[in-house]
């Protein structure tokens, strides 16, 4: 299944969300126990509250007290203050009372619950996107991407808080309702309880249902503008360079314009929805009033009567319409949640096998074998490619732009598994091993080196997290970085930036070094790593390179072929197959291939310094 973060207005709801929200619930019973109780007593009180309404109405209502024996006599104000119930008063406040603390201590309790929900979820979701392949990080669009995660764990933890302790209440209390006003006033009360009760939920239903399309046109649309605005300003240089600030803010408000829109048609929906329901609840209390004021006036019921079901009646819609929300919100955190679930769904292409051992490294033996790699079948880019890395010998890979050097670099690190062939590490195939041993196991300094947004300390320590301090300081010498560093005003604690861009190339390169060192793995490899610096700073990065590769298993994949002539073995690719291997005296001898590159590179140089 591919990632999706488009719209599709036919898409059904995903209701597995609640395979994924039940476990949850379960690793928390003690405390859902308590919200559970709390619920019910609070239930308990809010429908015994219009009966404590019903017998104060009554009791006021009451006219032969003022004529009894016993209150004769009595001052006006005195007897007026014995007609108030004064303990139906306190009761029905206490169970008023009682309903809204217990509601909020229920909320309490069980916020603990939907927030580790949140957290646990959020973490999935994070370590299952850093699982997946490189396909799908080439393919992505980050913006969008992270509100999709953003919305789908907030979706979440609404659905965990309102369905458990919002739907099921309600439809809980609305059963009560029906029962008691049919057990206490008959038939007519119930049936027209019951009828506007199911036409409200059906058309709360079917329009919500209808609405959802807007929401997920609005999510994409916000997607989109999100996604316009962090390309942009990761791109700020670009921008900068070919003057299309007004360019972007276009593209920006096109984006936005799409947003609004959406949001409108958004609202239009909900005025529909709240009209209908409003009429719905309108007419069924319209109806309840009528009828009960007949009975009143037939002398069947009394006033407190006619008090209770009007209660009966406001304390039904009120949470009824709150049920019509937490559905549509239901519904909509269900539309925010679809791209998460899809993400969840994506698995890697790259995989490793059940109960795949570690890879263990003891001479550092490499062995291309008979590899053959595509991208798509109509385009393959390496070609039965067979060479081998000794122990501690440094091979450079050497071609043309497109020749599949690069390539080779990600099939190592097991970005892609090879369509057909090998690649084998002291005798180990890397299909075999778990991938976290394999790239364990090898450090790369590559072409273009992307820094995180914090200190230089803690780029570097990102090689090792575990590393002391004084082990990063040995790295910061090894790499030659201490010059530099003693230049800035905060030293090892300078930001370097969004992507290090605070830093010059050779800069970067000595930190992406520097890393490499302190993660001191076996095997080295050097993806074109001087080819965009100046010729003083790749003399001094090339030094560099040299010394923390000795006595390493070394991979250099060139495209100045000056920084490897001293290479024990050169191959070189051309169109995805290996045409010339060799040092570089004997590739120069061979006037082939390498010499056309040679003499190409040796001309530009001498044109360059003219």
């Amino acid at each position: 299944m591919r990632y999706r973060q488009d719209f599709d207005p036919g898409k059904r709801i995903n209701w597995k969300i609640f395979q994924v929200i039940w476990p949850y619930l379960l690793e928390y019973k003690v405390r859902i126990g308590i919200a559970i109780a709390c619920l019910v007593l609070s239930k308990t009180a809010s429908v015994y509250g219009p009966f404590l309404l019903k017998d104060i109405v009554d009791t006021l209502s009451e006219t032969g007290l003022a004529k009894d024996p016993v209150t004769e006599g009595i001052s006006s104000s005195a007897a007026n203050l014995l007609l108030v119930p004064v303990g139906l008063l306190l009761a029905y406040g206490f169970a008023r009372f009682s309903m809204i603390i217990l509601g909020e201590i229920r909320d309490t309790v069980f916020g603990r619950v939907t927030e580790r929900a949140m957290r646990r979820i959020g973490l999935q979701v994070f370590i299952h996107v850093h699982s997946l392949d490189l396909d799908f990080h080439l393919n992505r669009r980050t913006g969008g991407l992270a509100r999709d995660i953003e919305r789908g764990t907030s979706g979440i933890s609404f659905l965990m808080r309102f369905f458990v302790f919002n739907i099921a209440p309600t439809l809980i209390e609305i059963g009560l309702v029906i029962g008691l006003l049919f057990y206490n006033y008959g038939i007519e009360f119930a049936a027209i309880t019951m009828a506007s009760v199911v036409l409200y939920i059906l058309f709360s239903m079917v329009t919500t249902d209808w609405r959802t399309q807007f929401v997920r046109e609005a999510n994409k649309a916000d997607s989109a503008a999100s996604t316009r605005s962090i390309d942009s300003l990761l791109n700020y240089e670009t921008v900068k360079y070919f003057t299309n600030e007004q360019y972007e803010a276009r593209l920006y408000d096109h984006a936005l314009a799409d947003w609004e829109s959406a949001r409108r048609k958004n609202r239009l929906s909900l005025l529909s929805l709240n009209a209908g329901q409003a009429l719905i609840i309108t007419v069924a209390m319209t109806s309840m009033m009528w009828l009960a004021a007949q009975r009143v006036a037939e002398d069947s019921m009394t006033i407190g009567d006619f008090v209770l079901i009007n209660a009966f009646m406001m304390q039904l819609f009120m949470p009824l319409n709150f049920l019509g929300f937490v559905y549509r919100e239901i519904k909509g955190s269900m539309a925010n949640i679809e791209n998460m679930f899809d993400l969840m769904d994506l698995s890697s292409k790259v995989k490793d096998l059940p109960a795949a051992p570690q890879l263990k490294v003891t001479q550092g033996h490499i062995r291309f074998n008979q590899l053959s790699f595509d991208y798509q079948p109509d385009r393959q880019i390496l070609k039965n490619i067979s060479f081998d890395i000794k122990p501690g010998e440094k091979v450079a890979v050497v071609g043309a732009s497109g020749a599949g050097k690069s390539t080779l670099v990600k099939l190592l690190f097991r970005f892609y598994d090879p369509t057909q062939g090998s690649i084998t590490i002291d005798g180990q195939d890397i299909s075999a091993v778990t991938q976290q041993s394999l790239r364990a196991a090898i450090g790369i300094v590559p072409q273009d080196t992307v820094l995180f947004n914090s200190s230089i300390f803690d780029n570097i320590r990102y090689g090792k997290p575990e590393a002391s301090d004084e082990e990063v300081h040995n790295a910061i010498r090894m790499a030659h970085l201490e010059a530099f560093i003693k230049q800035l005003p905060d030293g090892v604690d300078t930001m370097v930036g969004e992507r290090g861009l605070k830093l010059s190339g050779g800069e970067k390169q000595r930190v992406a070094i520097a890393r490499t060192i302190l993660k001191r793995p076996p095997i080295l490899l050097f993806d074109e790593a001087t080819s965009s610096l100046d010729s003083k700073s790749e003399r001094s990065i090339l030094a560099a390179l040299r010394e923390i590769a000795e006595g390493h298993t070394s991979l250099v994949i060139a495209h100045r072929l000056s920084t490897i002539v001293d290479a024990d073995r050169i191959v070189v690719l051309d169109q995805g197959s290996i045409v010339e291997q060799g040092t570089h005296q004997q590739l120069l001898a061979l006037e082939g291939r390498y010499a056309e590159l040679w003499s190409t590179q040796l001309r530009s140089s001498q044109s360059n310094e003219g």
